[in-house]
C-alpha cells in the first residue's frame, strides 16, 4: 500500500463494489416488487373471472360451475387453487385442483374488500388473494361471499432467481470491465509520475542534467522546483570548481614574485615586496571567498527584509565616505523582502552602495519594491535600484565594466571586482543587472530578481 497506484485502485475498487452491490440490491428488490404486483393483478383478474363464471341456483343464490375459465383450476396439483365460502358458512366450494390437498387459505372479507398476502403452508409458500362480495337472491335477501385464490410462489421464485443470476453475470462482467478500465486509466493518469521517476534516475546515473518534457499542471511546479535545485547544485559545484581554479591561477603571479624575491639581499625591498604581494593575495582570497559564498538559492518560505540591511550599510558607508555633505536616501517599504540568503543581499547592496558612495558627488538613493510583470500576469519581481549623482557611465562602457578587473576611474582605489561579483550573484537567482542613467544626474544600477 506504499504505491499511489495501489491505493487509488483499492479505494476505487471498494467504491465500485459498494456501488454495484447497492445497485444489485435495489434492482433485485424492484424486480421482486414488480413481480409480486404482477401476481396480485393476475390473481385479481382470476377473482373477476370466477365472478363472471358464477351462476345462480333456484333461489337466486351464487353458485360456481364445474367448468372454470382457467384450466389450471381444474387440474389437480396445478399450483393455482380457489375457494369460495358464503351464506354464513352454509355454502362452500373448492376448485378441482385442490383434490387431495388439505389447504385452508380462505380469509373472509367484508363486501367490496380485497386482501393480498404471502402465506406458508405445508408444501411451500403461496400468494393468497381474497375478495368479499354481496350477492342478492330472488327474494331480495343479501348474502356475503368470499372468493379466495392461492398461487404457488415457485414460479415467481424461479423467475427471481433467474433474474438474479443474469444480474450477477451482467454486473460482474461490468465490474470486471470497469476494474480493467479503471486500472488502465489510473496507469495513464500516473504515467507522468513514472516518467518523472525515470528522468530522475537518468539524472542520478549521469545521463541527463535536468528533467525535460511537458508535465501536467499539477506536477509542473514540482518539476520546476526540482530543476531549480539541480541547476543551483550544478552552479554551486561549478562555481567552487572555477573559484578554486581562479584562485590557483591568481596566486601564481604573487607566488612567483615572492619566489623571485626570496634571494634578494635587500631586506627593506624584500619586506616591501612581501607586504605588497601578501596584501594582493589577501585581496584575491577575499574575492574568491565572496564568489564562492554566494548561494543563489531561494528557499520557499524564507525571506530577508531589505530595508534593515540597506540602513545598516548606509550607516557604515556614511562613516567611511562621509564628509558632511554626502546624503543617502533609502526609499524602501518595510514590507519589501528579499527571497533568498541574507548574505547574498548584503553582497549585492554592499557592492552597489559602495560604488555609489565612491563615485557619487553628494546624493545617493537606494530603492526596492515588488513589481508585477505585465507579460507574465501574476509573476512578481523584486526591483532594487542604487543611484548616484556622479559622472555616470557612458553607454558604450556599461557592459565592459561588468567584467572582472575593469575600472573606468583609475584614480579611485579598487580592484574592479564588485560589479562582476554582483552580476554573478544576481545571475544565480535568475535575475538581471543593468546600468542606466539616473535622474539624479549620475548612474543607476538596476537589479531585477
Amino acid at each position: 500500500m506504499r504505491s499511489l497506484h495501489s491505493r487509488m485502485l483499492m479505494v476505487a475498487s471498494l467504491v465500485l463494489a459498494s456501488f454495484l452491490g447497492l445497485s444489485a440490491l435495489a434492482l433485485d428488490q424492484a424486480f421482486r416488487k414488480s413481480m409480486e404486483e404482477a401476481v396480485r393483478e393476475r390473481l385479481q383478474d382470476q377473482i373477476y373471472a370466477l365472478l363472471g363464471a358464477a351462476g345462480e341456483d333456484s333461489r337466486g343464490r351464487m353458485r360456481l360451475p364445474e367448468a372454470l375459465p382457467d384450466p389450471r383450476l381444474s387440474n389437480p396439483d396445478s399450483g393455482l387453487y380457489a375457494q369460495v365460502e358464503g351464506e354464513k358458512g352454509s355454502y362452500s366450494w373448492k376448485s378441482f385442483s385442490l383434490v387431495g390437498r388439505n389447504m385452508e387459505f380462505l380469509n373472509p372479507q367484508p363486501a367490496g374488500q380485497l386482501s393480498f398476502e404471502r402465506s406458508r403452508f405445508e408444501d411451500g409458500e403461496y400468494y393468497v388473494i381474497a375478495f368479499g362480495v354481496l350477492w342478492e337472491d330472488f327474494s331480495g335477501g343479501e348474502w356475503d361471499y368470499t372468493l379466495s385464490i392461492a398461487q404457488s410462489t415457485r414460479g415467481i421464485t424461479a423467475q427471481v432467481e433467474a433474474f438474479r443470476a443474469r444480474l450477477f453475470y451482467w454486473l460482474g462482467g461490468v465490474a470486471l470491465l470497469l476494474l480493467v478500465t479503471q486500472g488502465l486509466v489510473l496507469g495513464w493518469g500516473l504515467r507522468p509520475l513514472r516518467k518523472a521517476e525515470a528522468d530522475l534516475h537518468r539524472i542520478e546515473t549521469g545521463k541527463a542534467e535536468r528533467i525535460d518534457g511537458r508535465y501536467p499542471r499539477e506536477l509542473q511546479g514540482l518539476i520546476d522546483k526540482i530543476n531549480l535545485l539541480l541547476r543551483n547544485s550544478k552552479t554551486s559545484r561549478d562555481r567552487y570548481r572555477h573559484s578554486l581554479g581562479d584562485l590557483a591561477h591568481s596566486l601564481k603571479t604573487p607566488l612567483s614574485v615572492l619566489k623571485g624575491a626570496s634571494g634578494s639581499t635587500d631586506r627593506e625591498r624584500l619586506g616591501q615586496i612581501v607586504d605588497e604581494e601578501v596584501s594582493r593575495m589577501d585581496d584575491i582570497v577575499q574575492y574568491q571567498l565572496k564568489r564562492a559564498a554566494a548561494s543563489g538559492v531561494s528557499h520557499p518560505g524564507i525571506s530577508v527584509p531589505v530595508r534593515p540591511i540597506a540602513q545598516r550599510l548606509m550607516d557604515a558607508l556614511v562613516k567611511v565616505y562621509g564628509d558632511g555633505e554626502t546624503s543617502c536616501r533609502i526609499e524602501i517599504d518595510g514590507a519589501v523582502t528579499f527571497p533568498g540568503d541574507g548574505g547574498d543581499l548584503m553582497e549585492i547592496l554592499g557592492n552597489l552602495m559602495d560604488n555609489a558612495f565612491k563615485y557619487g558627488y553628494r546624493n545617493v538613493r537606494v530603492g526596492a519594491s515588488w513589481q508585477t510583470d505585465s507579460n507574465a500576469g501574476i509573476v512578481k519581481r523584486l526591483r532594487i535600484s542604487v543611484e548616484d549623482d556622479g559622472p555616470g557611465v557612458p553607454e558604450a562602457d556599461r557592459e565592459e565594466i561588468l567584467n572582472r578587473g575593469v575600472r573606468r576611474d583609475q584614480r579611485i582605489p579598487g580592484q574592479g571586482i564588485g560589479l562582476s561579483v554582483t552580476r554573478e550573484i544576481v545571475s544565480l537567482y535568475g535575475g538581471s543587472l543593468s546600468i542606466q542613467d539616473s535622474d539624479l544626474g549620475g548612474t543607476a544600477v538596476i537589479v531585477t530578481l
